[in-house]
């Protein structure tokens, strides 16, 4: 089955450690994230359509009214990652709550990686015309 994401997804500048809730287990790294799922970077590769209790740290606890999300998910796919030794594992989450929603908006505001191009003045060579 061919599946698309719908919403973009944000790319962060921090990588949050996420666990499975049950086992303790850090499963890895939160590489992207939208509203309805993640990616994780992982050194272990899961079976996929799994549904996994999960637990994201957050980094930064001055910005949350939480420290951590507990989400419930489906492991969507599990690739290898181009290094290797990692899979990148992408999830769809299961059920969320408007506080887990309100955070997880929170967390692509504050820690996306910013992709605009600078608003650099126009260079003397632009505005000649040598016509």
């Amino acid at each position: 089955m061919d599946e698309r994401r719908k919403l973009e997804r944000k790319y962060l500048i921090v990588y949050s450690r996420v666990f499975e809730r049950n086992k303790g287990k850090m499963l890895g790294y939160l590489g992207d994230l939208s509203i309805s799922g993640a990616m994780i970077i992982s050194e272990h590769k899961q079976e996929e359509n799994s549904v996994l209790p999960l637990r994201f740290d957050l980094p930064d606890v001055h910005l949350f009214d939480v420290d951590h999300l507990n989400i419930s998910a489906r492991i969507a796919h599990c690739d290898p990652d181009l290094n290797p030794a990692f899979y990148n594992i992408g999830f769809e989450f299961l059920d969320l709550t408007e506080l887990q929603k309100k955070t997880i908006t929170q967390m692509m505001d504050a820690y996306e990686f910013r992709r605009d191009v600078p608003d650099y003045p126009t260079p003397p060579s632009a505005l000649r015309n040598d016509d």
